[in-house]
């Protein structure tokens, strides 16, 4: 167990380089973990015009305490799942891409992007997401879907192809890890990743609006590559419930998928993003997902260049094709 002011001093003194300076922002980018960036932004396509948090909740075809989908299209089951803070909206053209061959669900998790949340700040996030998605599929008589799943999103994919294995047929995760903190060294746990999840949303909860806003539009920088996907994604995180976003935070960065990752017979595909202008490097994108995904059984890596947290975004093509191939397999 290591002392927090301890480890922020080493932290200052290892981030001297560019090199690493870099690495650094793509990490604070990823999970929000700076006092100063209190949450992680969210966004929706490039290709997408700006959309008002109202319009996510018109056409939901299903609701709970804890998740609303909407559903489109026709075919084999494919459930899309956005990720911390994020909107639904960040999937809207690869839904509509897929819709004409595929029954594509799109989740909205509760609090996020203007949906309800009536949980408060403390407790859980993660397992009742994953038992209400558990209970979604039971109660529309899904056969084993596809999952997509985005950051945060693909966390609790995760965890649903762990504790419901039969639920779920395969999973595609979108630049996300089982455990988010290994982002700052193999050493972390989630014991010592506490005291940093505790600042994060303690700092949620008590940021005024204006220094929220101008913490999210910073972070935005190092998430998507696009001016217009950033403003919106800043617009998405102004309509997020507070207590939603710091109980999010807190459970996260503490949540620890790996130790079960060993006995997984779900199929899964990790897509994770590099960009030599100022998100991940290739190399150390590399060697970070092949050790944190190294006990999972014939885990299939794939790196999409040019692209920063939010890949489909940035390489929307190239998503595209990542995804038709994940599904024919």
């Amino acid at each position: 167990m290591f002392n927090a002011q301890v480890r922020a001093r080493a932290t200052s003194r290892a981030l001297s380089t560019p090199a690493v300076r870099s690495a650094a922002r793509w990490r604070n980018a990823l999970i929000g973990l700076a006092a100063c960036l209190p949450s992680l932004a969210v966004a929706i396509d490039a290709f997408a015009a700006p959309t008002t948090a109202a319009a996510v909740v018109q056409t939901v075809d299903y609701r709970s305490d804890r998740l609303s989908v909407e559903v489109l299209g026709a075919g084999p089951d494919v459930i899309l799942i956005p990720g911390y803070a994020s909107s639904r909206e960040v999937w809207r053209a690869e839904a509509t891409r897929l819709s004409a061959t595929h029954r594509v669900h799109m989740v909205q998790l509760a609090g996020f992007a203007g949906e309800p949340w009536s949980h408060g700040a403390d407790g859980p996030f993660v397992a009742p997401v994953v038992e209400a998605l558990d209970a979604y599929i039971r109660e529309r008589g899904l056969t084993r879907p596809s999952v997509i799943g985005h950051s945060m999103g693909a966390l609790i994919g995760l965890r649903l192809a762990q504790t419901h294995p039969d639920s779920i047929g395969r999973l595609l995760s979108v630049d996300s890890l089982p455990f988010f903190p290994a982002l700052f060294g193999p050493a972390m746990t989630a014991d010592s990743a506490r005291p940093f999840a505790e600042q994060a949303a303690a700092g949620i909860l008590s940021t005024p609006e204006a220094a929220f806003r101008a913490g999210q539009s910073q972070t935005a920088i190092g998430l998507a590559r696009d001016p217009i996907v950033r403003t919106a994604m800043v617009e998405w995180a102004m309509a997020g419930d507070r207590q939603a976003l710091a109980a999010a935070i807190r459970d996260v960065m503490t949540h620890d998928a790996r130790p079960q990752l060993a006995a997984m017979t779900t199929p899964v595909t990790a897509l994770y993003a590099a960009d030599a202008d100022g998100g991940a490097p290739a190399a150390m994108a590399d060697a970070l997902w092949a050790r944190e995904y190294a006990a999972l059984p014939n885990v299939k890596l794939v790196r999409i260049d040019g692209s920063r947290h939010f890949i489909m975004s940035d390489q929307p093509a190239r998503f595209a094709e990542a995804v038709d191939a994940f599904l024919a397999d």
